[in-house]
């Protein structure tokens, strides 16, 4: 594994002549946006004193060339980002994966399908919004992996009674477990036992969408996860106490919650973030190490799941 030393000397050797380049790009971007968020300003007051003196009665109408006005500078604008976002993620984001690993690709604009995403069973609602970017994929080891940022929402409603809700935001990973399950395995932080007590407890016996609750040998885990199967042999035999004491390690060396499922020959993995991952700043400068670094440890998170959760390792052989 690559250590912060190892990434500075990336960084300061390899990042920085492509940096000093984005640099450059980014400042003229601003200037772009500033010069094009005073036009539309200035444009849309001349058009609404225009509108105001040219109308025997002032009503909502006199407002429609101001906000026609915003609107076209704020799709200027979002082109603007846009290619800038793109490239940057294209030269700076895919050094850095194959820094990580370089059997690893890169694809910005690609991510796990939604049907994927049902497949694994950790998240009951199905998203009628779904969109997502940064897909990497490549063997680490042994082990075939992919992984993704995923924004999956759930809309409903209309007008004024809209409401969104999200399902899931953060980084969805995937890898080949080396063992077909014949039933369902899912892992979920603890959250009803810990608000509830004993009444967490019941609750979460009630929980039949996702199978029978599992109750497992090891207080600690159980303290911070919740597991629910098809079968509780299998169930037991997928968490060894190996793979729970690096699950519950996984989760406070971390500080993230995690979700989990053994599906198939495959395990998933969820693990929530609340911003925008690898996006470029635009209003702060780029030759900074800090950014880089967030990038290298957020990416270093997914991929060294494979790791953390010992999935080199091949204890079974697939039946």
């Amino acid at each position: 594994m690559k250590t912060i030393d190892d990434l500075k000397r990336f960084y300061d050797t390899t990042l920085m002549p492509d940096l000093l380049a984005f640099e450059q790009q980014r400042r003229g971007i601003v200037r772009k946006i500033t010069t094009v968020i005073i036009v539309a300003l200035g444009l849309g007051g001349l058009s609404f004193v225009f509108m105001a003196s040219n109308m025997r009665q002032v009503g909502p109408a006199v407002m429609i060339p101001f906000v026609l006005c915003l609107l076209i500078g704020g799709a200027v604008c979002s082109l603007l980002i846009r290619g800038y976002v793109a490239y940057f993620k294209t030269v700076v984001i895919e050094k850095i994966v194959h820094f990580i690993d370089d059997n690893l690709s890169y694809e910005p604009k690609n991510c796990i399908p939604k049907s994927t995403f049902m497949l694994s069973k950790i998240f009951t609602t199905k998203p009628n919004r779904y969109k997502g970017d940064d897909f990497v994929s490549g063997k680490v080891g042994a082990t075939q992996m992919q992984f993704c940022e995923l924004n999956a929402e759930y809309e409903s409603g209309s007008g004024k009674d809209r409401h969104t809700y999200t399902v899931f935001r953060g980084i969805f990973f995937i890898a080949d477990f080396n063992k077909h399950f014949n039933g369902q395995t899912i892992v979920l932080p603890d959250t009803a036992e810990k608000l509830f007590g004993r009444l967490g407890q019941k609750l979460q016996s009630l929980n039949v969408f996702r199978g029978e609750l599992i109750r497992l040998e090891d207080p600690e885990f159980e303290s911070h996860f919740v597991v629910y199967g098809s079968d509780q042999i299998e169930a037991r035999y997928i968490l060894s106490t190996s793979l729970m004491a690096r699950i519950t390690d996984f989760k406070k060396r971390t500080g993230k919650k995690i979700y989990l499922s053994f599906i198939g020959s495959m395990v998933f993995v969820a693990v929530p973030y609340t911003r925008n991952l690898f996006e470029p700043r635009l209003f702060k400068t780029l030759l900074d190490f800090e950014p880089i670094r967030r990038y290298y440890e957020d990416l270093q998170l997914a991929i060294g799941i494979v790791e953390d959760l010992n999935l080199n390792t091949r204890i079974w052989s697939k039946e």
